[in-house]
């Protein structure tokens, strides 16, 4: 079901996820044992989810609902990390941003070079006209590397970063 509200159309499905994967790792769920799964609605912008259906069509899952699951848990996976925050870690991050914001080169080279001692390289690569790719390579304590990671992600221009994390 589709509803727009003040010229915002948002559609609703519904979701099933599998909770053995949460189960220890939040208490915001209050499950029986004998539950299997926790149905709950979800809200998506009607091109997000169009994009969504089309690229699991083509990945051939059978239903919505498996491949949200899917996303879920590589989300939670990929963020794990951050509550080992006093292990060293090891790991990427994978930035593309807009070169053309004003100031944004300057601020990303002063937050790297802020964060030197985590740094053990970085690779720079134009992929179009206005927007570049950079892979840094981090190890340090895990505080320090998600530090690094949000004050990189949050900055005006940068379009995506991912994390790649592992504890060494």
């Amino acid at each position: 079901m589709c509803i727009t509200f003040s010229s915002n159309t948002f559609c609703e499905i519904r979701v099933t996820l599998n909770i053995k994967a949460f189960r220890h790792s939040t208490q915001l769920l209050s499950v029986n044992n004998m539950s299997k799964v926790v149905r709950i609605g979800v809200t998506f912008p009607p091109e997000l989810l169009q994009d969504f259906d089309e690229i699991i069509g083509r990945m051939g899952y059978e239903s919505r609902s498996k491949a949200i699951q899917d996303a879920v848990r590589l989300y939670v996976s990929e963020r794990k990390w951050v509550k080992e925050e006093n292990a060293t870690q090891t790991g990427v991050l994978l930035m593309v941003y807009d070169h053309e914001t004003r100031g944004l080169d300057s601020e990303l080279t002063e937050s790297q070079h802020h964060h030197a001692a985590l740094i053990s390289s970085t690779m720079h690569i134009h992929l179009a006209e206005h927007d570049c790719l950079e892979v840094i390579a981090v190890k340090g304590k895990g505080s320090e590397i998600r530090e690094l990671s949000d004050d990189l992600a949050t900055r005006r221009g940068v379009k995506i970063l991912k994390s790649m994390i592992v504890s060494v």
